[in-house]
């Protein structure tokens, strides 16, 4: 391990955001994400509820429960999307929350929420082989499909899924375990929680404001991952030295670049900027 941080694209991407486009996005007073000012014309067109002062935007005071702030975003997210500001439509439910953990202030489709900025979670997995000593040697590396909306033939972790509202980033792992690379429920539930990293940064949506919940499995010699729901195109078994290399350019996810490099931090094989 080399005695220099290491530096990569991906930690710069994680953090770079243009502070001065963007205004907060408050609900019932709690700071929730943020609006592009270039969005506002949509808005004041598509959002009577949004209230827009010089420092901030906030939902109307007069939508007082989870539901009625729900609908408002619902019909608000309906028209953005006939407009081409919200891509990607999953059909998948997140929650809007100030912090993990806490009750949910709204629901708003998964593809919305890179637009109002607000906060997901995601769970990835490393999936690795270790050597005759014990010693992680090797990572599975997966390569996106092309068809993904969001980074088509990019790297990833040999698993990654956004967190749904009624899922913990458990039980997403273990299901998308299956769905991505074939490993069965038993194997997957053998894996460890390991730690969280998160993402700050604009992308051609929005803004991009993630907790990833990393966690490591190690995989038996023989084990050949295989996808079963066609989001991935292909996996390999790359050694370390060579997952160090790649993380050294822009063929990697931002999300799955960090979480790989929180594995390799931990095992000893890069050191991280403070």
């Amino acid at each position: 391990m080399s005695s220099l941080p290491f530096d990569c694209p991906a930690l710069h991407a994680a953090r770079r955001l243009q502070r001065d486009r963007l205004l907060p996005f408050h609900i019932a007073g709690k700071p929730v994400g943020t609006v592009a000012r270039e969005h506002l014309d949509a808005l004041a067109a598509h959002a009577p509820w949004l209230q827009v002062e010089a420092d901030r935007a906030h939902m109307d005071d007069a939508l007082a429960t989870p539901a009625q702030r729900s609908a408002a975003l619902a019909a608000t997210n309906a028209a953005l999307r006939e407009l081409g500001l919200i891509r990607a439509w999953r059909d998948e439910t997140y929650a809007i929350v100030e912090d993990e953990g806490a009750a949910p202030l709204a629901l708003i489709e998964r593809a919305s929420a890179r637009f109002w900025g607000t906060l997901t979670f995601g769970a990835h997995l490393n999936g690795y082989v270790c050597d005759e000593h014990g010693r992680p040697s090797h990572l599975w590396i997966s390569r996106r499909a092309l068809t993904k909306s969001v980074d088509p033939g990019r790297l990833d972790n040999l698993v990654a899924g956004g967190v749904p509202h009624d899922q913990t980033p458990y039980e997403t792992m273990v299901r998308e375990c299956w769905e991505e690379s074939g490993i069965p429920e038993p194997l997957a539930r053998q894996a460890r929680h390991c730690g969280r990293v998160k993402l700050h940064c604009d992308i051609l949506e929005g803004v991009q404001l993630e907790v990833v919940h990393v966690f490591d499995l190690e995989l038996p010699h023989d084990f050949r991952p295989r996808a079963t729901d066609g989001e991935v195109m292909e996996h390999r078994l790359l050694p370390l030295d060579e997952v160090v290399e790649l993380l050294r350019g822009e063929e990697f996810t931002t999300d799955a670049a960090l979480a790989t490099l929180d594995f390799l931090r931990r095992h000893q094989r890069v050191t991280l900027p403070a």
